[in-house]
């Protein structure tokens, strides 16, 4: 029991020191580029250190992993110079139970990294973004989503445009929002269309508005104007003739605030234990919420993708340095980790695209890793 502890404990001393030596690199570094972003606003240097602070834990927590797994080369490799394996392996302690420790430790670190540094990741970073906004647009109420404008979409209660284009009776089921600007919750919108289409999936009507402001229970638009697409009998509509405008006009929806900030939001700006509320939100109000899906899953699968970083890096160097190549076999170990680190990301893209199912992006990668890793392990306990 004392010896579990104590590797545990070297673990946790080596995960920690590499830890704090990138929070330093990166510190350094994301300072110089807050300077090069923010130097012409003649910012103090306290608040570049501020936006600096708020920004690395997003890089910090991504490349966990990469920490993992140097941490696990440092550890191995010190207690085979010290010849501390070589110790417990002559009482009789195989190379598999000198694992469990750490693998136990390094799950801990992982389940605690979801659990508590996701959420102050998601806040920092949405803290981030707003004092960046500020700075260089000067207020914190606009923003340009990107070079297109925001898109959004929204699913309605069978809706009836009766009212605006006295001929239809047709009603909207569908709309499609397209706005050059928006406010930061997403709830004003400036240079606004909406296209809307009824319960067959065809165009009914267009409407163009200076403004749209989302209030209960729909969108209330200033200096609209609406173009019929469809007519109740199904024959074509002269849109530009039979054209209303109206100085203020209102269009139901079942949209919230929330669920509009989080549609155009990304998956990690929102904290893990949110998450599956806002997908079943944004699934209802007719968004495709595949991406933070596959984000959830992702998350949920760290704390094994942080054990298989472990088990190949102690593949590698769970012998003694007496042996020879230690410097090529610590070379396989971080090429490895770098293919796993990148085959994660690339699988979590086809998730995200549709290529593979959601839960085989996320799981996979690691639980594939684990394996590998336990054969090579079972392959030095033999030899």
């Amino acid at each position: 029991m004392k010896l579990h502890l104590y590797f545990a404990k070297r673990f946790l001393v080596t995960f920690s020191a590499v830890f704090l030596v990138f929070l330093g690199i990166l510190l350094l570094v994301d300072i110089a580029e807050q300077l090069r972003k923010f130097g012409s606003y003649n910012l103090s240097f306290g608040s570049i250190l501020s936006l600096s602070l708020l920004n690395i834990p997003t890089t910090l927590y991504q490349i966990l992993p990469l920490i993992t797994i140097l941490s696990t080369l440092a550890l191995f490799l010190g207690l085979a110079r010290s010849s501390e394996l070589v110790v417990s392996r002559a009482a009789g302690r195989s190379a598999l139970r000198s694992l469990i420790s750490p693998v136990l430790s390094v799950f801990c670190v992982g389940v605690i990294a979801v659990a508590v540094f996701n959420p102050i990741v998601a806040a920092t970073s949405e803290e981030y973004e707003a004092r960046s906004r500020i700075l260089k647009s000067g207020t914190a109420s606009a923003l340009s989503i990107s070079d297109e404008g925001l898109w959004l979409r929204q699913s309605n209660p069978a809706i009836d445009v009766s009212e605006t284009t006295e001929e239809s009776d047709q009603r909207i089921q569908q709309s499609v929002i397209h706005a050059e600007a928006a406010s930061l919750g997403g709830t004003s919108l400036e240079t606004v269309s909406f296209l809307n289409f009824n319960t067959d999936g065809l165009p009914l009507s267009r409407i163009e508005a200076q403004s749209a402001l989302l209030e209960e229970g729909g969108w209330s638009l200033k200096n609209a104007k609406l173009w019929p697409l469809a007519t109740s009998d199904g024959r074509p509509a002269n849109p530009e003739r039979d054209a209303v405008v109206h100085q203020e006009l209102f269009l139901p929806t079942t949209l919230t605030e929330e669920q509009i900030r989080d549609s155009f939001a990304e998956p990690s700006a929102i904290a893990v234990w949110e998450l599956p509320a806002f997908i079943q939100q944004l699934e209802n109000a007719g968004f495709a919420a595949r991406a933070h899906s596959v984000y959830l899953q992702s998350e949920l699968a760290l704390p094994l993708m942080l054990v298989a970083m472990l088990l190949v890096g102690a593949g590698f160097t769970m012998r003694h340095t007496r042996l020879g190549q230690t410097g090529p076999m610590v070379l396989m170990a971080i090429l490895l980790g770098f293919a796993l680190f990148f085959l994660r990301n690339f699988a979590r893209v086809l998730g995200e695209n549709g290529n593979i199912p959601i839960e085989l992006a996320a799981w996979a990668p690691p639980l594939v890793a684990i394996m590998l890793a336990m054969g090579l392990l079972l392959h030095m306990e033999d030899g």
